[in-house]
């Protein structure tokens, strides 16, 4: 699988996996996983789709060790620089959690490069109070990780998420930066998104796929999905009988496969 090295706006240094051939398609991982938790479902799509796997920065072999870098802003910049780097004018983009979040910036403030959208375990989008609970959270989960590591860190929280959100977390953490996976909980203090009536200004296709736990509650994707003016609520969610990466991507990559069908390819050269 080839792997690439790019730049982000800032010069970041990024690293992405590409897979696969045929109309583009970007997908972005979770918080806590890096690109390898979408190996599995890259695979599944591959005979009919180029996919694009991106660490995000901070996490994976795109170490960020700057907390002041880690913005909505520089997440979606992030993701423009990868397609210019590929020369692709236009992708569908998609993700897990996090990934999620930065593939709908993406579709609001570049909709012009953002053929579809697929969203896996859409991310809180919180009020006032629980904007400052999550600041909370994430400087307690910060503390933990510069104290005890980053097993430490993340124990108490994968107690409340689905099984298979812990085994991605937990194979990641041998390849992560304690740094750079410190800095990154610093996007708690970066708002993506004041309300779920923003996402009504999203034009492209979009494919929301619930999830089951707290921070990504089902009553939110179902809300995205009828807010979204193309939005379609899949049949399938991530559910708590899911315990690895190839469970996920087993359950989702049909959905996503009839959602992709008849994406064109991109214009040659």
């Amino acid at each position: 699988m080839p792997e690439i090295g790019f730049a982000g706006g800032d010069g970041c240094e990024l690293s992405a996996t590409v897979l696969g051939q045929g109309p583009p398609m970007v997908l972005l991982h979770a918080g806590g996983p890096d690109r390898r938790s979408l190996l599995p479902l890259a695979r599944l799509l591959r005979d009919r789709h180029t996919l694009v796997l991106p660490d995000i920065r901070g996490y994976g072999a795109s170490v960020c060790a700057d907390p002041s870098r880690h913005t909505w802003r520089r997440y979606t910049e992030d993701l423009f620089s990868l397609l210019d780097h590929l020369e692709l004018e236009r992708a569908a983009v998609g993700g897990t959690g996090l990934g999620s979040t930065i593939s709908l910036r993406a579709a609001l403030h570049r909709p012009e490069r953002v053929a579809r959208v697929v969203l896996i375990g859409v991310e809180d989008i919180e009020d006032d109070d629980a904007k400052a609970a999550e600041i909370e959270f994430l400087d307690a989960f910060a503390a933990r990780a510069s104290s005890h590591g980053l097993n430490a860190a993340w124990e108490p929280i994968l107690a409340g998420f689905p099984p298979v959100v812990g085994a991605m977390v937990r194979d990641a953490i041998p390849r992560s930066d304690p740094a750079s996976v410190i800095a990154a909980a610093a996007i708690g203090r970066d708002r993506s998104f004041a309300d779920v009536t923003e996402l009504g200004a999203v034009v492209a296709p979009t494919l929301v796929i619930p999830g089951t736990d707290w921070r990504h509650p089902r009553a939110l994707a179902e809300r995205c999905a009828e807010t979204i003016p193309n939005g379609v609520l899949a049949p399938v969610a991530v559910s708590p009988d899911l315990r690895t990466a190839e469970d996920l991507a087993r359950r989702v990559a049909p959905s996503i496969r009839d959602f992709l069908a008849g994406l064109p390819a991109p214009p040659a050269g």
